[in-house]
C-alpha cells in the first residue's frame, strides 16, 4: 500500500492507556513514566474522551520542585490534584479511516504530538509522532 493511501486506522496505537477525569495527577505522572508516553487521554464517567493531558501538562506542575520544595513536597501535592485541573479539554480528535496524510498535516498546522482516534463516540486509539517514527523505520528497513 502506497503511504499516500494508508489511514489513521493502519498505523495507530490500539492500546492505550487512560485516565479518569477526578484521578490524581501522581497516577498521570507514574503511567507517563512507566509506558515511556507523553499524552494520557482522560476519559468521562461515561467512558467518553473528555480530555487529554500531556506532559508539557505535568512539567507545568514541575514549577514545585523549582520552587524549591523539593520531590517528596511535589509528590504530595501531585497527589491531592485531580486530572480534570490540569487537562486540555478542548481536544482535536481523528478517526481510523482519515487518510494518514490529512492527520500528519493538522498535527504539524496545530504544532500537536497525538490525535486519540474516535470511531462511533468511543476512545479506539492513539495516533501520536512516535507511530510516524515507527512507520518510518519499517518503510526503510531500520533494525529496532
Amino acid at each position: 500500500m502506497e503511504s499516500k493511501q494508508l489511514k489513521v486506522g493502519d498505523v495507530m496505537s490500539a492500546w492505550v492507556s487512560t485516565l479518569g477525569r477526578n484521578d490524581k495527577l501522581s497516577i498521570a505522572e507514574d503511567l507517563m513514566k512507566q509506558e515511556r508516553i507523553r499524552h494520557l487521554p482522560v476519559i468521562d464517567e461515561g467512558g467518553g474522551l473528555c480530555g487529554i493531558i500531556t506532559q508539557r501538562d505535568m512539567f507545568r506542575n514541575a514549577l514545585v520542585r523549582a520552587l524549591g520544595f523539593g520531590s517528596r513536597a511535589e509528590d504530595q501535592i501531585l497527589n491531592t490534584i485531580p486530572v480534570k485541573e490540569a487537562m486540555t479539554d478542548k481536544v482535536l480528535t481523528t478517526t481510523p479511516d482519515t487518510l494518514l496524510t490529512q492527520a500528519a498535516k493538522l498535527m504539524m498546522e496545530r504544532k500537536i504530538g497525538c490525535l486519540p482516534v474516535i470511531d462511533g463516540g468511543r476512545l479506539v486509539g492513539m495516533l501520536s509522532e512516535a507511530d510516524f517514527v515507527k512507520l518510518m523505520t519499517q518503510k526503510y528497513g531500520i533494525q529496532e
